[in-house]
């Protein structure tokens, strides 16, 4: 059962200390203290935890912040089961290095590069559509 944690601060994949909180169970003293209730806790966390991701994955193809929505699923999850408390600890170091490497100055001048490069291509087609059908659209609309 997920109620006990797997290490506390110290304990990490390096061995080095952080200020992470440790792994386990946040519910309250007295439901941890009887195991049906407990039990009804978790049930209730992961039914709410798998309907917020379920929304998420649905938004993710339609308008809207589906991976947003995933990950507080997840952070619902997390509340209750050390797996989702792995999950988003490697989602946040991956995220923070992905940050850093992005701060990068040569990682930045190529995004530019390469950003410059889209808009021009971009640009370019655009010039060409208008200069070939100019500003009227390519199909006939009847109101």
């Amino acid at each position: 059962m997920n109620t006990e944690s797997n290490g506390g601060p110290e304990a990490t994949e390096g061995g080095a200390a952080t200020d992470e909180q440790p792994l386990g169970s946040r519910a309250p003293h007295f439901i941890k203290r009887s195991r049906p209730l407990h039990l009804s806790w978790q049930v209730g966390i992961f039914v709410i935890g798998l309907a917020v991701v379920v929304v998420g994955v649905i938004m993710l193809p339609l308008p809207g912040p589906g991976w947003l929505v995933i990950f507080a699923g997840m952070a619902i999850w997390a509340t209750e089961f050390v797996w989702a408390q792995l999950v988003l600890r490697w989602t946040k170091r991956k995220v923070t290095e992905a940050a850093q490497k992005a701060l990068d100055p040569k990682v930045r001048r190529r995004n530019i590069i390469l950003t410059t490069i889209g808009v021009v291509i971009i640009a370019a087609a655009l010039a060409v559509y208008v200069w070939k059908f100019g500003f009227a659209m390519p199909w006939k609309v009847d109101e």
